[in-house]
């Protein structure tokens, strides 16, 4: 069966999907791939009449269940279709199942899946990769507005901003436990954002990317996180590997439920590397675990993550022997634009680019 990469691009109100849509199109086009875009089905389905905001929780019901399954549907038959294409295919969806879980109680979310005949985690499995782009209501409120979506609930005013705000922390939440997850920052310049959008569908395609720094801080926490961060626990393990190649399997999650990933790192060039993700049972993790390299130790440590001002941060702390360590990392900051550090945060040294603090280094023995 033909591999076709299935890509979700979600976020909260005034995020820039529609632009971010177009440009994938243009980009990806030009390579010689069939773009499918599939459209917004709670859109079409306030187009035509359903009213989401309805206090008659049988209509609503009923309306998220059949949102549900016009999704998949919707989905599966443009799957189909792309199997009979010459071309190499990507199917990108804007917003996915995972979207409809973050505007109803998780009691009927299980619900509403059970009675589809599928699952959270099933649906989250469907796709390659999610990209969270931010809502210009968090850390960009000059570029917010509601007029290039008619459909929008959220007002232009300080109550708007802070239900996008809500809506869009409670969508990276639904998706939390995907492999690949990617939040795409706010920036000082727009098109910075959309490039960031093309670069992880590169890496999704397994096009050789141009190696570049996330920024990272040593830091120290003075203060309370806030009550929604993300909080999951990280063990990494590197195993056996050819020289110039770096591969890691790594167990991420909490409370019983965790996602496992392999990845190998190759570089190709002095400014390139390609990096391959797959995500992988419970059963082959502990099989590979055999192949760990003796001469690295497993990294252990919890990471919180959340949005702060439209940048997005995650902050590891590490443990065992590496008790004490903390270290920032902002994700998709461009080389110059400056970092909004939290109240909560005291940055103590920057340290991109240092290899002593690579995980592959304080990994070392």
């Amino acid at each position: 069966m033909k591999d076709i990469k299935r890509i979700v691009l979600t976020g909260g109100p005034c995020a820039g999907k529609t632009t971010a849509l177009a440009k994938i199109v243009e980009h990806f086009s030009s390579l010689g791939y069939q773009v499918f875009t599939l459209p917004e089905v709670p859109t079409m389905f306030t187009a035509a009449g359903m009213n989401y905001l309805t206090t008659n929780k049988g209509f609503f019901y009923e309306g998220e269940k059949a949102t549900l399954e016009v999704q998949l549907a919707l989905e599966d038959k443009f799957n189909r279709i792309a199997q009979e294409c010459a071309e190499p295919c990507i199917i990108v969806s804007d917003r996915g199942a995972m979207d409809i879980s973050a505007y109803m109680t998780p009691d009927m979310w299980e619900s509403i899946t059970r009675a589809v005949g599928t699952s959270t985690p099933e649906l989250r499995e469907r796709y390659d990769a999610v990209l969270h782009l931010v809502s210009a209501a968090d850390g960009a409120e000059q570029y917010f507005t509601t007029a290039n979506n008619a459909s929008r609930l959220e007002e232009m005013n300080e109550e708007g901003l802070r239900i996008a705000r809500s809506l869009d922390k409670k969508t990276i939440k639904a998706w939390t436990g995907h492999p690949h997850l990617r939040v795409i920052n706010n920036h000082d310049d727009f098109d910075a954002k959309m490039k960031r959008v093309i670069k992880e569908i590169n890496s999704v395609l397994g096009l050789p990317q141009t190696i570049e720094q996330e920024r990272k801080y040593i830091v120290k926490i003075v203060g309370p996180m806030p009550a929604d961060c993300i909080e999951n626990d990280i063990v990494q393990t590197y195993l056996t590997s050819e020289p110039g190649s770096e591969v890691r399997l790594r167990k991420r999650g909490g409370q019983g439920k965790y996602v496992y990933l392999h990845t190998t790192k190759k570089q190709i060039s002095a400014t390139e590397e390609l990096v391959t993700e797959r995500q992988i049972n419970n059963s082959l993790y502990e099989m590979m675990l055999s192949l760990a390299d003796p001469a690295y130790r497993t990294i252990s440590k919890h990471r919180s993550s959340f949005i702060w001002k439209g940048q997005y941060f995650e902050i590891d702390t590490y443990q065992n022997e590496l008790d004490g360590l903390v270290i920032l990392e902002s994700k998709g900051v461009d080389e110059g634009e400056p970092i909004k550090f939290p109240p909560f945060i005291e940055p103590v040294k920057e340290i991109t680019g240092n290899t002593q603090y690579f995980n592959h280094t304080l990994a070392k023995k």
